[in-house]
């Protein structure tokens, strides 16, 4: 992970000169301590930048080694694209082929989001509120609100219209408080707060206007928790601006942590998890906290149909895979897992 060289290695060695000086009785010019300190903190820097970019340098081709592999979860998952970065930028990543074709997938390649679309939502309230969240709206971006029996919109639907359609807006009070992993919570609250006459193009200007206009995201379905589509390039974007501080959640990731596993949390805190059988993970405003066991404690939003995106527990770097799969969610979250853990260690997975 690339490093700055702390200043405090210049100051301490001035401070010893100064104080050798005065006990010496002695002289010594300003003069003198201008070219000669300067001096030895230029070799302290440079030793240390050389040292951060040597970790960088092992770390990407420990990623990129793994996301090469033929032999562990991500040659499974052929073709995708991958990338990893810090707050600034992207640091490694590349495309995956499968066998002699051409890649089929780059970092402006736009696939559909499926429930990494949840990330994005709950970041909108968040800078929308300004940080001021009331017990609905944690309730309903944590899947507690009880609508729980939703299923889909139409392309031409807006969010209320989706939401009345069969039993998309149905509230079941048994659910109440209960962690219920759906769409309809996001739907009903979408609902209720300014956005039930919009269509996929109102719904993605809404979303962008608080993220950034740099992010573009658009919508395929009036659906805040699943309907979006992006590249890997404007995602990498709102994950570093929230690394970054620049949106409101970065500096909310994990709060109002939510048990998730029916088995393992208390008894009615919690009702369906698709990840149940990876252990009890926790659930935040619109993103995951993998601190179930064997967890690094990574904030992610998988995708069903194969985008998995994270911000790693330090939040000092982000990942993603991208394709587009059906039912491809949990193979690509194992192949980033992987490709997390060798940016993380620096050895290959």
């Amino acid at each position: 992970m690339q490093q700055t060289c702390p200043p405090f290695r210049a100051s301490a060695l001035a401070v010893i000169v100064l104080l050798g000086l005065a006990g010496c009785g002695g002289g010594g010019s300003d003069e003198m301590l201008a070219t000669e300190t300067p001096e030895v903190d230029e070799l302290a820097v440079d030793s240390e930048r050389q040292t951060a970019q040597a970790v960088t340098s092992s770390q990407a081709a420990a990623a990129q080694a793994t996301a090469n592999s033929t032999t562990n979860a991500c040659a499974a998952i052929r073709p995708f694209y991958w990338e990893v970065g810090d707050r600034n930028a992207r640091t490694a990543g590349g495309a995956v082929i499968l066998g002699r074709a051409r890649a089929v997938y780059g970092p402006t390649t736009v696939v559909p989001l499926a429930s990494a679309s949840k990330w994005l939502y709950g970041a909108y309230v968040v800078q929308k509120k300004a940080g001021l969240l009331d017990n609905n709206d944690i309730k309903m971006l944590t899947m507690r609100s009880g609508y729980t029996s939703f299923d889909e919109c139409q392309p031409a639907d807006t969010v209320q219209a989706c939401l009345n359609r069969g039993s998309n807006g149905a509230y079941t009070a048994a659910y109440d408080n209960s962690f219920f992993y759906d769409g309809g919570h996001m739907q009903k609250h979408a609902s209720l707060n300014g956005l039930a006459d919009s269509n996929v193009s109102a719904l993605a200007a809404a979303v962008r206007g608080q993220l950034g206009k740099e992010i573009f995201v658009s919508y395929t379905r009036a659906q805040p928790a699943g309907g979006a589509a992006a590249s890997p390039d404007a995602y990498a974007k709102f994950l570093r601006k929230l690394m970054r501080g620049e949106l409101r959640l970065g500096n909310m990731l994990g709060s109002h942590p939510t048990c998730t596993s029916p088995s393992e949390c208390a008894p009615g805190e919690a009702a369906f998890s698709p990840v149940a059988m990876v252990g009890n993970l926790h659930y935040s405003l619109g993103h995951w906290i993998e601190n179930g066991p064997g967890g690094d404690g990574a904030f992610s939003s998988s995708g069903a149909l194969g985008f998995y995106p994270w911000i790693d527990a330090s939040r000092t770097s982000y990942g993603i895979v991208s394709r587009y799969q059906a039912n491809g969610g949990p193979a690509s979250r194992a192949c980033g897992q992987l490709i997390r853990k060798a940016w993380a260690t620096g050895r290959t997975q």
